[in-house]
């Protein structure tokens, strides 16, 4: 049972309608993640900020699947399991790397994302060590981590509001 209510466009705080109302423009609906992130309008502009600023880094769009996979997975949030596998599908991933992915077996990417997440991002020499063989430079490093952050957010406000989930089911 959900602990923190999604909101609808109307019982959003004026500050977050326009933002939930690009989300819906973008997705062609509102997630229930955002319409709960909501309830704070700095904490969804400053998540839609990160996020979009992110799109644009050196990681491509199935590698921001995987980091978001891998670090949902360890934080056990189901919501973003079932969403990043719906957009990891979208970004060309088949069911057995979305599987990978989550396990952080998959690749480097999500090999340094599941262990940046479990470490809390104390990595040792070897897991970094590790990263930069598998492929990962200076900027995809920074950049699984900036990943990993964007994804702890939402991860802890779903396990915390119990999200309802609102993405298509996946067998993965």
């Amino acid at each position: 049972m959900t602990r923190i209510n999604a909101l609808t466009l109307d019982q959003a705080p004026a500050a977050a309608r326009s933002a939930l109302q690009g989300v819906e423009n973008s997705l062609g609906f509102i997630p229930n993640a955002f319409a709960t992130l909501a309830h704070s309008p700095a904490a969804l502009s400053g998540y839609l900020a990160l996020s979009q600023a992110l799109n644009k880094n050196s990681l491509s769009p199935a590698e921001r699947e995987i980091v978001a996979l891998a670090a949902s997975a360890v934080n056990g949030c189901d919501y973003c399991i079932a969403a990043h596998s719906f957009f990891g599908e979208k970004a060309g991933l088949d069911a057995g790397a979305l599987l990978a992915a989550r396990a952080g077996t998959l690749d480097g990417v999500a090999a340094f994302a599941r262990a940046v997440t479990l470490s809390r991002g104390k990595v040792n020499e070897v897991q970094l060590a590790a990263a930069r063989e598998a492929g990962l430079d200076n900027a995809k490093i920074v950049d699984v981590i900036a990943q990993v952050s964007l994804l702890t957010l939402t991860n802890y406000l779903n396990n915390v509001a119990m999200t309802d989930i609102d993405f298509p089911p996946t067998d993965n």
